[in-house]
């Protein structure tokens, strides 16, 4: 895949948008005005639906992604502020065009999703772009209630059970949803994600060979 990019990059990347999440970010504020402040239902028009796309509303395809992730004003500031440090963290480490093809990926992933089940969010594409910042970035804290801090790495775990109980509770249509988001995750990290897997019952296992030969020593295992 990294071959691959660097190909691209060397054609393409004059055409990356820099601060792409802050385009994101905004237009999903501007989404939640004109919804849910000034009550003219703007989302019925930008929702990723089949029927809608086989009836000629092709934006649907792009504008999917401007959708708010809910209508609490306070967890809307806070979501957004999350989303915007997450990409502007990956495309800080990434440079601007590979966070763009991660983004337009996800996009993709979520379209064909949609394709398949009737109807399409932006939810699990966010929630994998979390997946991405966790695994470059996994000892980054975050303050949980603004007093608790907590790793990425941690949080990715409730992202993956997240995931899972949206796997194993949800209907077909997530499941697909889900595993398609899960697609695009892997296809960045697929054998980081792997290696990370095995170096860690690696450790664990010599960890426990060490516990007992020191057990066998008479000594004190720690």
């Amino acid at each position: 895949m990294n071959r691959l990019l660097n190909r691209w990059q060397l054609r393409f990347g004059r055409y990356a948008i820099h601060n792409l999440m802050m385009y994101v970010c905004s237009t999903m504020l501007a989404v939640y005005f004109l919804q849910y402040m000034l009550y003219i239902p703007v989302i019925s028009w930008l929702d990723l639906s089949r029927n809608a796309l086989l009836h000629g509303e092709v934006w649907r395809l792009i504008t999917f992604i401007f959708i708010p992730p809910n209508n609490s004003p306070f967890w809307l500031l806070f979501s957004l502020y999350f989303y915007y440090f997450i990409g502007n963290s990956l495309e800080g480490a990434w440079g601007s065009f590979r966070f763009n093809i991660y983004y337009l990926f996800g996009m993709l992933f979520a379209i064909a999703a949609a394709l398949i089940t009737g109807y399409g969010s932006n939810q699990w594409l966010n929630l994998s772009l979390f997946l991405a910042f966790a695994q470059l970035f996994p000892d980054s804290e975050f303050l949980i209630f603004f007093v608790l801090p907590v790793k990425a790495k941690y949080l990715a775990y409730v992202d993956w059970v997240l995931f899972a109980l949206g796997f194993l509770f949800g209907g077909w249509s997530n499941r697909i949803t889900i595993l398609f988001a899960i697609a695009n995750f892997l296809l960045f990290f697929g054998k980081d994600f792997i290696d990370s897997i095995r170096n860690y019952f690696r450790y664990r296992d010599t960890r426990r060979n060490f516990r007992k030969n020191m057990r066998g020593r008479g000594g004190n295992p720690w």
